[in-house]
């Protein structure tokens, strides 16, 4: 495997910048995603790695080795796409079997053989070899693709977005094989989504892409619990996190038009008025709470009910196990976790440094 590094990559499209100043490493046997809206530059950003496009500024290096002038086919990358492009006229055998049989490979057709059964095996269709791909389902396709991408055994794995096209049910599925996959390989691996499920899943670590600037690289419990600004903190996390306009004084927080009031942290640095976050399971519906509010809505998930709250002219989500015992306009006290609070520039939606 390789360890691949950005260093301060821009990439133009006429007056559109894709990637501005752009600079990560995705270190030997990780599984790097990157989460971002579309137009975010996340495919763009593959697709320089993989030397389909060509950057107008910054270097991509492999295991320290710049590859700017490296061709794509000397680079050792596999490509997964969003949409499968397999051969409709070929056997998923055959499929497999191409990138092996291509010239400079010098394969005996029983190494290929070997090769094939291997890749199959693993993502679980040797039963569809001698099927045509045309017969396949979205999630057979998907596997299809995978293994011809391991069969190639690349330094690098490119992937974008392949489980976007498929039901729910089948990207949770597929979730968990290429988890299985990939640790089984300890193959070095950029994923890109605008999933953040997927993101929080699959990631050792995750790169936030926002209009071509990378904003935050973390692992999953750094992106949620330390989220560097306002878009990352609303980008992931499901349901979505409760952000304010709040202000301090006399001691105490103040959301306005609300009835949220809560004691102001003794920290140096917090100004007078900034952006105030905190995480619905954060929200701890309880009888002795301080604060109170009206139910206006429930939405049971079997696991969990995601309540909302009005408190004045604001509302607020919480989260509570289970099926939720409550009946919608009742009355309910809570406490906010004063512990997870967090604070932004209220200006340039910044996490605020605080002593």
């Amino acid at each position: 495997m390789a360890t691949v590094e950005l260093s301060h990559i821009t990439k133009k499209f006429g007056s559109v910048t894709a990637l501005n100043d752009v600079s990560f490493t995705v270190k030997d046997g990780e599984f790097f995603v990157l989460l971002g809206q579309t137009g975010a530059g996340k495919t763009t950003t593959l697709r320089v790695i993989a030397g389909l496009e060509k950057q107008d500024a910054g270097e991509v290096l492999f295991d320290g080795v710049p590859v700017n002038d490296v061709t794509p086919a000397e680079r050792d990358t596999a490509f997964v796409f969003q949409y499968y492009s397999l051969y409709p006229t070929m056997s998923v055998y055959d499929n497999l079997a191409f990138p092996l049989r291509a010239p400079g490979r010098n394969l005996s057709e029983a190494e290929i053989k070997q090769r094939v059964h291997e890749a199959a095996e693993r993502v679980r269709i040797t039963h569809l070899l001698q099927r045509s791909t045309r017969n396949l389902s979205g999630g057979e396709m998907q596997r299809v693709a995978l293994g011809r991408a391991l069969v190639r055994r690349p330094k690098i794995f490119l992937m974008d977005e392949p489980l976007s096209n498929l039901d729910a049910k089948l990207r949770e599925a597929l979730r968990i094989e290429l988890n299985r996959l990939q640790r089984e390989a300890h193959s070095t691996t950029l994923f890109v989504t605008h999933d953040q499920i997927e993101a929080m899943t699959l990631a050792d670590r995750v790169g936030v892409l926002r209009e071509g600037v990378l904003v935050q690289v973390g692992t999953p419990r750094e992106i949620y619990d330390f989220p560097a600004t306002t878009f990352v903190a609303k980008l992931v996390g499901v349901p979505r996190i409760n952000l304010y306009n709040a202000a301090r004084a006399d001691g105490m927080i103040r959301v306005p038009d609300s009835t949220i009031q809560l004691p102001a942290p003794m920290h140096v640095g917090l100004p007078e008025s900034f952006t105030l976050g905190f995480r619905p399971e954060d929200v701890q519906i309880t009888p002795d709470g301080d604060l109170s509010g009206q139910i206006t809505l429930l939405e049971p998930l079997g696991v969990e009910t995601i309540v909302h709250i009005r408190s004045g002219r604001q509302s607020l989500l919480s989260t509570v196990s289970g099926i939720a015992d409550f009946s919608i306009g009742s009355e309910v006290r809570y406490r906010i976790v004063r512990e997870r609070l967090h604070f932004f520039d209220r200006k340039t939606g910044r996490r605020l440094s605080l002593n």
